[in-house]
């Protein structure tokens, strides 16, 4: 019995993976995003983080996201400088409020400005799918 279940199970995956072939999806490791290709990078310390340190920058990311979906609603307007400016501001609230927060601090702001983007994406998105930038 635990073969014929293991076996379908089995099937399953390759009829999924064949599915994909028949795509032509094609695995890469070009970064280029699909919409607003100039988008500014992260800034280099955030890219060279310490390990030990990357829930810093999680935190920021998140910081960055609940920002952007905010001035997307703000504006009603998805233009790619609304939605991807530069990290600055981001940082500037990283830096003000928690360059000198605990782990557990720092996790629970993430959390919550995971929970803000969350909510703003449910107004950001139609905006940005009407403008053609989701």
């Amino acid at each position: 019995m635990m073969r014929v279940v293991a076996t379908a199970g089995l099937l399953v995956v390759l009829s999924a993976t064949a599915g994909v072939a028949e795509r032509n999806l094609i695995p890469t490791l070009d970064n280029q995003p699909d919409v607003c290709p100039d988008q500014p990078p992260e800034p280099g310390w955030m890219q060279d983080i310490d390990v030990r340190e990357s829930h810093n920058r999680l935190l920021i990311q998140q910081i960055y996201r609940a920002q952007s979906m905010q001035r997307i609603v703000e504006a009603q307007s998805c233009e790619c400088p609304t939605r991807y400016p530069p990290w600055e501001a981001a940082e500037g609230v990283f830096f003000q409020n928690f360059a000198a927060s605990e782990y557990w601090e720092i996790v629970e702001a993430t959390s919550e400005y995971r929970r803000q983007a969350n909510e703003l994406r449910r107004e950001a998105m139609p905006i940005c799918e009407a403008a053609g930038n989701w």
